[in-house]
């Protein structure tokens, strides 16, 4: 094992070189290594000043999270203590930063008086995606290095910050684009040598003036800014321990800011997005795909369909820096298409996200066609034609015999079998589904299908492109819907009943936002477009008397301006009269009397079948565990994350509980839907977990 911390010397400057693989984390063993050589070089009378720096590929990525709520987290030295110790060090400390500075690792750069970089660093305090903030005085430290404005938008997207910016921001003292550690020791020579004490961040108010003169102005934009976190306490912590930065002393505000913290980190909503941080990174562990099954080389990408899916697919991976082939059957489709590829390259210049001319380099990775034999020099091919199986056959048998020895062949279904689709080719094993979510350019998920004779150096494949692309890749087994919209399914099968009962769809979209959902289930079919539900009902022979007979009205939803609600301005939803009363009738032809439904009766009978679902799914082996049904729900259907996902949600919410519920359902309505499902049965009985069913299968 490596030394912790090692101290070298350059004439009179101090190297201390932090080493914690993999990422540099703030262990307690780090912090007390820390600590002692900070004593060491404190008292070393030849040392004029000091440079911190860390080994491998990144400095400090933050806290070790798996400390949390243990003894080690709160042990002496903690990462505030060390942080007072760099803050009185009467010689100058000067952090010398590569790859990220994150959470508690930009808090100890912060605590130097200086701090240098790689061109190539990043900074952020990204507490706010655990449920949390920051804990070691990043609230306070941060709106005095780059103004209150800019820190309170960092801290509370957590979103990270370039070197550029960081420099331009006062961040950081000076970029380098090579040999950091030698221009850090240089640095730390000219600060020691500059005739005037090293200034703590702490003591530095200039940037705070305007905000203190204005503080209605700043808090506008806290309420700006928390606009996009509707029912998550994060941030709203974030944005007050700022405000506090501005209003209270130093010392007050750190106080305030540590109990903020306790606060939140012993809450339910930091434990559910915990959950969920290291529930996507376990999704990556898939029995039976070694460390020996190396991903296979992905330079160019084909896409058969230039459609919504397909556009939005193929702008992915381009994002990702993979150039796209974008295969359609006319030249009319393929112009539609990548037009409609350029308007959302556009949409994106227009507000800033994108210069013209990375629009410009990103069109150029797109080359259309319209014969497949174009796609022969394709790594990986994704169809996205139309849900049919007749269609994906022709698709695939063309595939066949045009792909090169190698190539993947994926089908982004949402429901159909990938085992009779890889049937259709001479190359099972090359053969997987690549389950992407609309709008496939904006949304995580990546459901990776994978099929009974998909090999396994494939699955690792998808599993590296997929991240490369910036998604969140779950891998799941064969059934009819896999496992987030068969799931979907359970929980939508009560929608018709709730409405012929009594609820309108504006009652039952607010309990879903009251719950934390971005929309409820009505709303969010209007916005995807009812007659895409109706096709599907109708290739299937079923029926639902409210939906087929908006459909058959025209009304499809905001793309027709009406749909379960009217959209008068095209986007805000208003309840509809003529809505109430077709569903009024429907029920009355049903001979069903209407009554008041109550919030807690819908999440029944909304939620409670969703999870019986998932109970079922993971006692089957679609699901590897009940965490990637977490990922799964939060990624691509909007499941809020301060409830941690349906399964984690469910131990929370009591499985003893969904089940007497649920055997009332079943047994006023004997609907299959309500059946608790074996798994749920006896974890409820006993007291068990979901986890522990991955645990005892392993």
């Amino acid at each position: 094992m490596t030394e912790p911390v090692t101290i070298t010397r350059d004439g009179d400057i101090a190297v201390l070189t932090l080493d914690n693989p993999p990422v540099n984390a703030m262990s307690f063993h780090l912090r007390a290594a820390l600590a002692t050589a900070l004593e060491t070089v404190r008292q070393d009378e030849g040392i004029a000043a000091v440079v911190i720096a860390c080994a491998g590929r990144t400095f400090v990525s933050g806290a070790d999270i798996t400390e949390f709520n243990t003894p080690k987290a709160v042990a002496s030295p903690t990462l505030r203590e060390l942080i007072v110790t760099l803050e009185n060090f009467a010689k100058p400390t000067v952090a010398a930063i590569h790859g990220t500075a994150f959470g508690g690792g930009l808090e100890l750069a912060m605590g130097c008086h200086f701090r240098v970089a790689d061109s190539r660093a990043q900074f952020g305090l990204p507490e706010v995606k655990l449920g949390l903030l920051p804990g070691a005085g990043g609230t306070v430290r941060l709106p005095r290095l780059i103004g209150p404005q800019k820190a309170l938008a960092a801290i509370v997207s957590g979103n990270p910050i370039g070197a550029k910016a960081a420099l331009a921001d006062g961040l950081v003292d000076a970029v380098y684009e090579d040999g950091l550690v030698e221009h850090a020791v240089a640095f730390a020579r000219k600060a020691a040598t500059a005739g005037k004490p090293p200034v703590a961040v702490r003591d530095r108010e200039e940037k705070l003036a305007a905000a203190r003169a204005d503080l209605a102005a700043f808090d506008a934009q806290v309420a700006d800014v928390l606009k996009k976190s509707k029912g998550l306490d994060a941030p709203k912590r974030c944005a007050e321990a700022v405000r506090n930065a501005l209003t209270m002393p130093f010392d007050e505000a750190l106080v305030a800011e540590r109990r903020f913290f306790v606060e939140l980190v012993e809450g339910d909503q930091s434990k559910a997005q915990r959950h969920l941080f290291f529930a996507e990174r376990e999704a990556n562990k898939v029995p039976g795909v070694g460390k020996d099954d190396r991903p296979r080389r992905i330079a160019r990408v084909g896409v058969v369909g230039a459609g919504t899916m397909g556009g939005g697919i193929s702008m992915s991976f381009v994002n990702g820096g993979i150039p796209v082939t974008i295969l359609e059957m006319s030249e009319e489709a393929l112009k539609r298409g990548l037009g409609v590829i350029d308007r959302n390259y556009g949409i994106s210049v227009g507000r800033g996200s994108l210069t013209e001319e990375a629009k410009a380099k990103r069109m150029a990775m797109f080359k259309g066609t319209t014969d497949y034999a174009d796609l022969a020099d394709c790594d990986l091919i994704v169809e996205a034609v139309f849900e049919e199986m007749g269609v994906k056959k022709q698709v695939f048998e063309t595939l066949d015999g045009i792909a090169r020895p190698g190539a993947i062949l994926a089908t982004n279904t949402s429901y159909l079998d990938v085992n009779e689709i890889a049937k259709f080719t001479s190359r099972p094993a090359d053969v997987l589904g690549m389950h992407f979510f609309s709008p496939a350019n904006v949304m995580k998920l990546l459901e990776i299908v994978r099929g009974s004779k998909t090999a396994p150096d494939v699955i690792a494949t998808a599993i590296a492109v997929g991240r490369q692309i910036g998604k969140v890749p779950v891998v799941v087994g064969v059934c009819h819907g896999f496992v987030g919209n068969r799931m979907l399914g359970a929980r939508n099968a009560e929608s018709e009943d709730l409405l012929l009962e009594g609820a309108t769809p504006a009652q039952v979209d607010k309990v879903f936002t009251d719950f934390g959902w971005p929309m409820g289930p009505y709303q969010m079919g209007d916005l995807a477009g009812l007659d895409i539900g109706w096709r599907t009902r109708k290739s299937l022979g079923r029926t639902a008397a409210i939906g087929d007979a908006l459909c058959e009205q025209g009304r499809f939803g905001q793309k027709t301006g009406k749909g379960y609600y009217l959209y008068p301005d095209g986007r805000t939803p208003v309840p509809d009269p003529e809505v109430q009363a077709l569903i009024v009738e429907k029920a009355r032809e049903r001979g069903i009397d209407r009554r008041d439904l109550s919030a807690t009766e819908i999440v029944e009978r909304t939620m409670y079948p969703m999870v019986n679902e998932g109970a079922k799914i993971l006692e089957e082996g679609i699901a590897i565990r009940s965490s990637d049904i977490d990922t799964v729900w939060a990624n691509g259907y909007g499941f809020p994350v301060g409830k941690g996902g349906p399964m984690f949600w469910a131990e929370r919410e009591g499985l003893a509980k969904i089940v007497e519920r649920l055997d009332h359902w079943y047994g006023r309505t004997g609907k299959e839907v309500y059946n608790p499902s074996p798994l749920l049965r006896r974890l409820a009985a006993s007291g068990g977990s979901f986890a522990d069913v991955r645990k005892a299968a392993a």
